[in-house]
């Protein structure tokens, strides 16, 4: 029975000595009645009488001497019960008291899910299992008793592979040998994209990186760099937003200051030459794409123009993500910096600056695909 069930997995965690951690990963610290009540801490069952409910979860606990857990709820953080759920219209009186000595109402199936109430059958279904005792009960047709369990303060159990629906998942809904099983598949199909020969011509292929005053759509560029495949600087220069006059918070990242673009062309100068150095490349590369395009496109008015630039720019980042998600899974982090790292490149001048983050992106790009370019 619920009751006789010796409780060591609490919420996903695990319960130690004097604490268990929540399924959220709060922790919460074994209490007695004493010090529970001395905090105004109420349990389920007095919430049951005040016709009140816990609304988040539970603050402390308790193990009763049957073993089963004794949740204590902050008064701050309970809603008023369901009306439908205080009584049966017929039977204002219809409670069952535990052993434990908690009283438990009777509602009916209906009333109990309203509550996040649910049986063990179907509370299992869901993949959860019941600790805690009962907090509530209906009677079948038979005249058997059916108990209903809380779905927040139940265990939450290992899921099944949705492959293979055997073994325990592992990582992408997967059991370990599901997963290893379709990596071995995307490595191979990644390793054939990045090891292919494009023919790619060096002076054809330019690196790109801007540096911004923020990271909105309204925020302006401040430098600009491009280099082409054979390591050969076609462009940097500062440039002189036309409307940001400060960008502390960006300043930090890459030291240019409102005093260093005073005297530098704007984007509407520089824009004819940016074009031209573009409308020559056939590929155009930059480390997280996305950002830098959403502000570099301005030169280029609306339509084909536009159209026939976005078809050039290739993402060294999405490859990069790919890469790691094949190769080297154990990895969570994936800036350019976090790239130079993992490939053990050396870096040319200073981090988050356009010329150095080009010329790294460029150096990424060539490890990612070897046969890249025309021999």
């Amino acid at each position: 029975m619920w009751y006789n069930k010796i409780c060591n997995l609490i919420f996903g965690g695990i319960l130690l000595e004097n604490e268990m951690t929540l399924r959220s990963g709060a922790k919460i610290k074994q209490m007695g009645s004493d010090e529970a009540n001395k905090k105004n801490y109420l349990t389920r069952n007095t919430l049951s009488k005040m016709h009140l409910m816990p609304s988040g979860e539970p603050v402390a606990y308790d193990i009763a001497p049957d073993g089963h857990i004794i949740y204590y709820f902050d008064p701050a953080r309970v809603v008023e019960a369901p009306p439908e759920s205080w009584y049966f219209p017929n039977s204002r009186q219809d409670v069952m008291t535990l052993e434990s000595g908690s009283v438990i109402k009777r509602m009916s199936i209906k009333n109990a899910a309203a509550c996040g109430y649910y049986t063990e059958e179907r509370l299992g279904k869901m993949h959860y299992e019941a600790i805690e005792e009962p907090v509530a009960y209906t009677i079948r047709a038979d005249k058997s008793i059916l108990y209903f369990f809380d779905k927040k303060t139940a265990k939450r159990l290992p899921l099944s592979c949705v492959k293979c629906g055997k073994d325990v998942r592992f990582k992408k809904k997967l059991c370990r040998a599901c997963y290893e099983e379709e990596l071995a598949v995307r490595r191979a199909e990644g390793d054939a994209h990045r090891n292919a020969s494009y023919e790619m011509d060096r002076e054809k292929v330019l690196f790109f990186d801007l540096e911004l005053t923020g990271f909105y759509d309204h925020d302006e560029i401040l430098s600009v760099t491009i280099v082409d495949a054979t390591g050969k600087l076609i462009m940097d220069t500062l440039v002189k937003p036309e409307k940001k006059k400060k960008w502390k918070n960006t300043e930090k990242i890459h030291g240019i200051t409102p005093d260093m673009v005073a005297d530098a062309p704007t984007m509407e100068e520089l824009a004819p030459r940016i074009r031209e150095i573009f409308d020559g490349a056939e590929n155009v590369i930059a480390y997280g794409v996305s950002t830098d395009y959403s502000h570099i496109k301005y030169i280029y008015a609306e339509g084909k123009e536009r159209e026939n630039f976005h078809s050039k720019i290739r993402c060294c980042a999405n490859e990069y993500v790919r890469y790691i998600s094949e190769h080297r899974p154990d990895l969570s982090h994936a800036s350019l910096t976090d790239a130079m790292s993992c490939f053990e490149i050396e870096w040319d001048g200073v981090a988050h600056t356009s010329a150095a983050d080009t010329v790294a992106c460029m150096k990424v790009w060539e490890v990612l695909f070897p046969n890249y370019y025309k021999n």
